[in-house]
């Protein structure tokens, strides 16, 4: 039991019970003296005697505690802490050695060997990187090859809970929140065809074995085609990789397609169908009756429309189906002078409008080349005039000259012909229809042209969009057991959410709210740099000018941001099935809960607070503030980030991953082990679990 007990509690227990002692011997030897003296008048004497001597003893005690506590216990208190810190969380730095100058050459053996740790983590550290940079140059390549992946792509333990995610998965999932690692898959898409083919799968035995399926997101009700390959893990049910493609467009424009094409049947059926009757009941060489002439031309009318329209249709729909890519008017038109160049003929440009275009820049350069090669060979005279304008929401390539028109019977022979002996299989008349276009000649006063429309262009701007590109990983999640319970889970299997909050006051029984809310998610002891929530709060009240000193979140800034409901809810889903951490988190957990029945959910998580944490490291005569627990692990808070939600919160969630290890060090492996050791440091602060 008292192995339990602090350092300096013990230390003031082992005083304390020789001050007692010493009483006790005062007392009896006294009562023993007053008794072989047999003198009642004396026991006034003895009585004052006693008094005096308990107080001095007392006093010369306690003064001697005091003494001992102040240069003896407390600063083995701290040399244990500052040791512990660097043993376990890489902590460099000079030690505080003037505190243990009454403790021979502990501080100075201390401090050696805190630095020849040091050296020895430092010389372990340069071997270990120069033994991994390789390993680290291929890991980056992965990473930057699995971005650009263009499918998402998931990896999945046999829990189905998600170990890898990639940008265009996180884009396909994301809804109104984004995934996570550690999260579970069907809080994204719809359970059953999952869980259905990784049973057909576990049960087909084939490692090379995969199932398609067509899955649907549970937000938005997005219409996914999926691939699931097994992987196998170390027990368990096997995880799984998922690749997903967005198939909605294309399941909608099949639909229209087809309901289109029913339609234009149906009208082709019927006019044919009376056209084969009047054809069946027309005498041979007879001439036509006046009223089935009429009739017969209204069904060919009829049928001409359908068949229109059934063009028209199969026209837009070869338009928005086709997977064109987007492409500079400049870098377009460079192109086609090129090829023009590099057929031996002389072309002159005009400077390209600023457009992007979603076309096949190489289909169309070649189109330009083959009918650059035959007017020249026709006799139409070089040089030839090339420019890309704007014209309105399209764009023109126009390929002019000086000289003879040229006829619609010849550009049509030309664009019948294949494009080149390298395009065999691809015309003119191909690249017209992919592209939903046409081409037409066009001259006034010797000045000819031919001109081709290209359409959805826009202007292009003045810097390209930038793409995220990111996996988010860990593969040890894949045999990670999640069946204790959290009392009973080892730290390191836990998922930690570490947040802050900024609000509009102190006092949050007196009406003051949160005006900002950040948090960063903590993984098998490590902080997932992609997943951070951070955003503003409309308060629905004024923020004090003092307050806005402290954080800088002024009125205008949370005009347009949403309430405290909207924003709960969210922080909620980020949190779910996770630990809180924070620092003083009895202040940010009061606001939270004052808001539940406006969120609609309750925080019940299971919270630690960084304060009692540092407290159980350093003991509680140490400052708790942020600023001195960063201090003291040798965190450093960006000055423009302090007292902002978002800097505040990474400090911490840095700081609480070297409490962890240091807590580990000292054999606090469980939560509910932690728990515990923290409920004896009560008086700081309230033990919200």
């Amino acid at each position: 039991m008292l192995h339990r007990l602090s350092l300096r509690l013990r230390i003031f227990l082992i005083f304390a019970a020789l001050a007692f002692g010493a009483l006790v011997a005062l007392a009896a030897g006294l009562v023993f003296g007053f008794q072989r003296l047999g003198s009642p008048e004396t026991l006034s004497a003895f009585v004052q005697v006693g008094v005096i001597a308990g107080l001095v003893i007392l006093g010369l005690v306690t003064w001697v505690w005091y003494l001992f506590d102040v240069n003896v216990a407390k600063p083995i208190d701290i040399l244990a802490g500052a040791l512990r810190a660097r043993a376990h969380s890489d902590v460099s730095g000079e030690m505080d050695t003037a505190i243990a100058r009454y403790l021979g050459d502990l501080a100075p053996a201390a401090t050696a060997a805190a630095a020849s740790l040091a050296e020895t983590r430092n010389a372990l550290a340069e071997a270990v990187a120069r033994e991994t940079t390789r390993l680290a140059d291929e890991k980056s390549r992965l990473e930057a090859l699995l971005s650009d992946v263009p499918v998402g792509v998931l990896l999945c333990s046999g829990e189905h809970q998600i170990a890898f995610y990639n940008t265009p998965a996180a884009g396909l999932l994301g809804g109104d929140t984004a995934p996570g690692l550690d999260r579970y898959l069907f809080d994204y898409l719809r359970e059953g065809p999952v869980r259905h083919a990784h049973r057909r799968l576990i049960e087909a035995g084939d490692a090379d074995a995969a199932s398609d399926i067509l899955c649907s997101t549970r937000s938005g009700g997005q219409v996914l085609a999926a691939r699931m390959r097994l992987i196998e893990g170390a027990g368990g049910p096997p995880g799984y990789v998922l690749t997903l493609r967005d198939v909605t467009a294309d399941l909608t424009t099949r639909a229209r397609r087809d309901a289109a094409l029913s339609v234009a049947l149906d009208r082709i059926r019927r006019p044919t169908a009376n056209l084969m009757t009047l054809f069946g009941v027309l005498p041979e060489g007879e001439p036509v009756p006046a009223r089935m002439e009429t009739a017969m031309r209204q069904e060919v009318t009829g049928l001409s429309a359908a068949v229109n329209d059934l063009s028209r249709h199969h026209d837009e729909d070869r338009a928005e189906g086709l997977p064109l890519a987007p492409a500079r008017a400049l870098d377009l038109l460079d192109g086609m002078r090129a090829r023009l160049e590099g057929l031996g003929l002389t072309v002159e440009t005009a400077e390209a409008a600023p457009l992007l275009m979603r076309c096949n820049g190489f289909e169309l350069i070649a189109l330009i080349g083959h009918l650059g090669q035959r007017l020249a060979a026709s006799g139409h005279p070089a040089p030839f005039h090339l420019r890309l304008d704007e014209a309105g929401a399209d764009a023109r390539v126009v390929l002019g000259w000086q000289g003879a028109a040229l006829s619609l019977a010849t550009l049509d022979g030309w664009l019948a012909e294949p494009l080149g002996e390298d395009l065999p299989d691809i015309t003119g008349r191909s690249v017209l229809a992919a592209h939903a276009t046409d081409l037409w000649p066009e001259g006034t006063n010797g000045h000819q042209s031919l001109v081709l429309p290209l359409r959805a262009a826009r202007r292009a701007g003045p810097r390209p969009t930038p793409v995220p590109r990111a996996v988010v990983y860990d593969f040890d999640l894949m045999s990670k057991a999640r069946n204790a319970p959290v009392a009973d889970t080892r730290l390191e299997d836990l998922t930690f959410v570490v947040f802050d909050t900024e609000t509009t006051g102190l006092l949050p029984a007196q009406g003051d709210q949160i005006v900002q809310i950040a948090a960063v998610r903590i993984v098998n002891g490590k902080r997932v740099a992609g997943e951070v929530f951070d955003t503003l709060v409309n308060p629905g009240r004024p923020i004090p000018p003092g307050s806005t000193t402290v954080h800088g979140i002024t009125d205008a800034m949370v005009a347009e941001a949403p309430g405290i409901a909207e924003v709960g809810r969210a922080f909620h889903k980020f949190a779910e099935g996770a630990v809180l951490i924070a620092h003083n988190a009895p202040f940010d957990m009061e606001f939270l809960r004052r808001q539940e029945a406006a969120i609609g959910a309750r925080f019940d998580h299971p919270v630690l607070d960084t304060v009692l944490l540092s407290a159980v490291i350093y003991g509680q005569h140490e400052v708790h503030s942020l600023d001195a627990l960063t201090h003291r692990l040798g965190i450093t808070i960006p000055e423009e980030a302090r007292h902002t939600a978002l800097g505040d919160t990474v400090a911490t969630a840095d700081a609480f991953l070297k409490l962890l290890l240091m807590l580990k060090g000292r054999g606090l492996d469980t939560f509910g082990a932690v728990v515990a050791e923290v409920r004896r440091h009560g008086r700081l602060l309230k033990d919200l679990n």
